[in-house]
């Protein structure tokens, strides 16, 4: 319990920082915390398989992330898939970012979040 606190914790200070530290940038700096995890080549690694706009060098194995609200209107079913989308899909070649601790539960909101805007 005391680890779930101190990462909610965590999650909410970070957010607040990133608040702060992108309030007076221009738009075009500004950028969602899923983006930052979304293209991190060590983190979310999105990239790497998906097409995203916005994102450099996009790989094509999996379907390109655009349109994700309305292709997934239920986004539980899109954290779902990040989370695990082998429970899904056993033949998937995507890795299960929150079953193998790749990506916390708020990292996987977040990029929720950022998808849900493409």
């Amino acid at each position: 319990m005391r680890g779930a606190i101190a990462q909610g914790s965590a999650l909410f200070v970070a957010a607040v920082l990133a608040a702060v530290l992108f309030a007076n940038a221009p738009a075009s700096a500004q950028a969602l915390p899923g983006q930052a995890l979304a293209f991190d080549r060590s983190k979310g690694n999105c990239l790497t398989c998906h097409d995203i706009k916005g994102g450099d060098s996009p790989g094509n194995l999996g379907p390109p992330l655009s349109d994700m609200k309305a292709r997934f209107p239920d986004r539980k079913e899109l954290a779902a898939i990040v989370f695990d989308e082998t429970k899904r899909n056993p033949q998937t070649v995507m890795p299960p970012f929150g079953r193998n601790l790749i990506l916390t539960d708020g990292e996987i909101e977040a990029i929720v979040d950022f998808l849900y805007t493409r």
